[in-house]
């Protein structure tokens, strides 16, 4: 279904939404020049490249100022790159607020944007619909909500998985920690033990993003573990799983975050039997049948954009913001989108497993669900069909 068809189904305020696309209409929104103004601030440069998801975000609004734009307003969109320099990411928001005009930030994605910028967006009243949230900053600040579950929202709900349908009862976690990321992991953690009843078996904050790991595995091993539950990206993945294979550990399942959810991590364990798990942020991306990615896939192939797990981030944060300012009736203009994105309803899309509202809360994770994929044979295979949505704390 086309973009056009989906926001008609909206229908916000009444109004045919779809007759907002290419011709201006009596209601709806309005924008002075032609252009309503968006940005983002994304790390593309640097020890990160996360351009996957506002290129993704860019491939969305071109199809609808192609369509025309919406109500006759085109999406002005620009990508800035801060090179996961805090003085660049500073100057980067600051251009796109004071300089570019924008009213809005959308498909974000980096490695330090929200702790650099959180305040900087507050005092200037703009909010950011990000397209990943990386750092937990991201998850903490009234300006900023991510269409993305996010590291520590993923913890829990994969230790709820651990605990609820693998039926583990000595949960151990392990943690990189980068930044101010600690008291952000021991809340996932404590956030879980409230869900489950249950108490973590042992916690280690101290996992080195690089060197040797054995002597983790161990003492995973000596502890009884039985699931490990790690925040490692795709090469220290492969790195822990083929040290747990060469100190020949079973009985241990094995779960990480979406970082691991990769086709290279399939490919270089293809021959392991540890049992591998991995949540997911979105519909799994690598299922091209699944009726859920079906516009996402198509919307990515015509604009020759890679079909990945940031690419949804992106495509996401788009859809959603352009439903927002469907529903504006005026001007479009920064207050108008923020008012539009604090009182809006909660929106459903098919890549997520939860409704997106920003809404007028201090900190936002509106996204509190996953799928978990099992790696078999060297290919990932979805465990769960029905989204793994966690319950409130008790």
């Amino acid at each position: 279904m086309h973009w056009k068809s989906r926001l008609l189904a909206a229908a916000i305020a009444g109004v045919g939404l779809a007759a907002m696309a290419g011709t201006a209409s009596a209601a709806g929104p309005t924008c002075k020049d032609g252009a309503i103004k968006v940005g983002a601030v994304s790390t593309v440069t640097g020890p990160a490249d996360f351009s996957e998801v506002p290129k993704a975000t860019q491939a969305a609004f071109d199809a609808v100022n192609a369509a025309g734009g919406i109500n006759g307003c085109k999406i002005d969109y620009t990508i800035a790159d801060d090179k996961a320099d805090p003085a660049v990411a500073a100057q980067a928001a600051r251009d796109l607020i004071d300089n570019k005009e924008a009213v809005a930030l959308v498909g974000s994605a980096s490695l330090l944007d929200c702790a650099v910028n959180s305040a900087t967006y507050s005092r200037k009243k703009i909010l950011s619909v990000q397209g990943l949230g990386v750092d937990a900053a991201c998850f903490s600040s009234p300006n900023v909500a991510p269409v993305n579950v996010g590291p520590y929202t993923l913890s829990t709900a994969m230790a709820y998985y651990a605990t609820n349908e693998l039926k583990t009862k000595k949960l151990c976690a392990f943690f990189i920690i980068i930044g101010g990321t600690q008291e952000a992991y021991k809340k996932a953690i404590e956030n879980w033990e409230k869900i489950s009843g249950q108490k973590i078996h042992l916690i280690d904050l101290t996992l080195p993003f690089q060197g040797d790991l054995t002597p983790y595995v161990i003492k995973a091993r000596d502890a009884g573990c039985d699931a490990v539950l790690t925040n490692q990206v795709e090469p220290q993945v492969v790195q822990l799983i083929k040290t747990v294979d060469a100190q020949k550990i079973t009985g241990i399942n094995w779960l990480f975050l979406a970082p691991g959810y990769t086709e290279q991590v399939a490919k270089a364990l293809a021959d392991t039997k540890q049992p591998i798990y991995v949540g997911t942020e979105w519909e799994p991306f690598t299922e091209k049948n699944s009726a859920a990615n079906a516009q996402w896939i198509a919307d990515m192939q015509k604009a020759n954009r890679p079909l990945t797990a940031f690419s949804q981030g992106g495509y996401l944060a788009a859809e959603l913001f352009l439903k927002v300012v469907a529903s504006i009736d005026g001007e479009v203009t920064r207050e108008s989108v923020a008012k539009a994105l604090h009182d809006m309803q909660p929106l459903t899309n098919p890549l997520a497993g939860s409704p997106y509202v920003f809404g007028k809360a201090k900190t936002h994770s509106p996204m509190q669900a996953t799928k978990v994929m099992k790696l078999e044979a060297g290919a990932w295979k979805v465990e769960t069909p029905d989204w793994v949505v966690l319950p409130q704390a008790k």
